[in-house]
């Protein structure tokens, strides 16, 4: 049963509608600088072939941010610009065109921002008001002695800059409010989704490797998913940015949110697992990384639980006794194949 989501505004980035029953939008950040546009854009259109919707990238100088432009005429996804510490960079970046600007109140400086919020506003363009737990003024941090307690003062803040954003007459706002810390970034983010209809940028920064990524921004994220909260995330690891995406997608798929994409589903394997399960698996999820069908697949390796989950996949294999495979299509087996033509012919199916 998909999550009932909570109401929030409706805001437009490009051609993206965030918030308001619109799907969540899954987002990631480029590891190029702008500068290099043509390396930038190929970036992004990774990106856009794995699933990401929205993209944003860091615009550390003016030279980044006079290049942005170029990345922004030619990008195939909405591109928002991640400022910090300046505001005439956030300047620049909205008049090469961007999307959205990402800024942070607490390093940019609560005049400073609005001034920025000035701008974007005249312009039509969507700001997100991001806050980090490190970014907290030390004064406001010293009495937040548990997860919980800093969350709430993270929200407080973001919610004390969006009023101010509200008063300058600015529509169009985002809110964020990560820690690397799972229990405060979920506080903050139950905490804002009672207090205000802003849409939320919903993430776990400085997520880490793939592995511990992949495990703490599930952690994070999936209980907020479940309880309807987030219009956009992103999935933070350290690496190649594409990687972010399959992960996204299946937090949103498992949690019932949005279907986007193969979920692939396969046995733990155990001594009757017939032929290499392990690597079957690995070429099918690489197989079928970038397919965006919303595609269930089983990959079962013995007759125990195998031709039961595999007929409630649109296609699978199982196992069989005497060493070869049983392919299965909508529920209905098709045919006996070999261990070692069976992903061949689970594929082929798949691309009919």
């Amino acid at each position: 049963m998909t999550p009932h989501r909570q109401r929030t505004r409706r805001v437009r980035v490009g051609k993206l509608a965030l918030g308001h029953g619109a799907p969540v939008v899954v987002q990631s950040m480029t590891t190029t600088s702008p500068r290099q546009v043509k390396a930038t854009l190929a970036q992004i259109r990774k990106l856009a072939n794995a699933g990401c919707e929205l993209v944003r990238v860091a615009v550390p100088d003016e030279g980044a941010a006079q290049a942005l432009s170029a990345v922004t005429a030619a990008s195939s996804l909405p591109v928002v610009a991640d400022i910090h510490f300046s505001a005439e960079l956030a300047h620049l970046a909205l008049a090469a065109g961007v999307a959205k600007v990402r800024i942070n109140p607490g390093n940019l400086g609560a005049e400073k921002a609005l001034e920025v919020g000035r701008d974007a506003r005249d312009r039509g363009v969507a700001v997100r008001i991001g806050v980090n737990s490190g970014s907290v003024p030390e004064a406001r941090r010293r009495g937040a002695k548990t997860p919980g307690a800093l969350g709430k003062v993270m929200a407080e803040l973001a919610l004390e800059y969006a009023q101010g954003f509200e008063k300058i007459g600015h529509k169009a706002l985002v809110l964020s409010v990560k820690s690397s810390d799972v229990l405060a970034s979920l506080a903050a983010y139950r905490y804002l989704a009672q207090h205000t209809l802003w849409p939320l940028h919903l993430g776990i920064t400085e997520a880490g490797s793939v592995l511990t990524g992949a495990v703490k921004s599930a952690a994070g994220l999936s209980p907020l998913l479940l309880e309807g909260i987030g219009d956009t995330l992103r999935v933070s690891l350290t690496g190649d940015p594409v990687q972010e995406i399959p992960v996204a997608n299946q937090l949103l798929a498992v949690t019932g949110v949005r279907r986007r994409g193969v979920e692939v589903i396969a046995c733990p394997t155990c001594g009757r697992t017939q032929g290499d399960l392990t690597a079957m698996l690995a070429r099918v999820e690489r197989e079928l990384a970038f397919e965006m069908r919303p595609l269930t697949v089983a990959v079962m390796g013995c007759v125990v639980n195998g031709p039961g989950e595999a007929r409630h996949a649109d296609f699978g294999l199982a196992g069989a006794p005497d060493g070869r495979f049983l392919l299965f299509a909508k529920g209905k087996p098709l045919r006996k194949v070999a261990a070692d033509k069976a992903v061949d012919a689970l594929l082929a199916e798949i691309k009919k």
